[in-house]
């Protein structure tokens, strides 16, 4: 371990996995200047899917803490792009969020919260970012989330 990134992430319990394989024709991550494109990463801890639908057998919290396991995958993801010095990041700047979701459930914005708060716990200021979040009729594998992100390195 090393940075002040990894130490945080530390304190707050979170061991970075090693980045998520792509799951179809596409590359995981890619940089054009000072910009990472992360890929969509789902909703999966310790090798296991996390599924479900919002609005039918997952509630606002579960949702949330899938959010917040894409959003590690993205920083797995953020590490292996910055040649493992996860403290070249200057800022995540944009998260879009899709929450697998009933037609009638609207609380997508609280389901992505769960990424966006241990973003900013984990990383402080640098974690702020822009984003939406959506619902969608159905995610890979019946994941619950999926987060893609664009993040600023230095």
């Amino acid at each position: 371990m090393s940075g002040k990134y990894e130490a945080r992430l530390a304190e707050l319990g979170v061991t970075l996995p090693d980045a998520p394989a792509p799951a179809a024709n596409y590359v995981p991550y890619v940089t054009s200047g000072a910009l990472v494109f992360v890929s969509g990463q789902v909703s999966a801890r310790d090798g296991a899917m996390i599924q479900g639908k919002l609005g039918a057998d997952m509630d606002v919290a579960a949702g949330a803490e899938a959010a917040k396991a894409c959003a590690i995958s993205l920083l797995a993801q953020l590490k292996a792009a910055c040649g493992g010095e996860l403290d070249r990041l200057v800022r995540v700047v944009k998260l879009t969020g899709f929450v697998n979701s009933t037609p009638d459930f609207g609380e997508q914005p609280k389901v992505i919260n769960g990424a966006s708060d241990f973003l900013v716990e984990a990383l402080g200021d640098a974690g702020r970012h822009s984003r939406s979040a959506v619902s969608a009729a159905s995610l890979p594998f019946g994941v619950a989330v999926e987060i893609e992100g664009i993040f600023e390195i230095a």
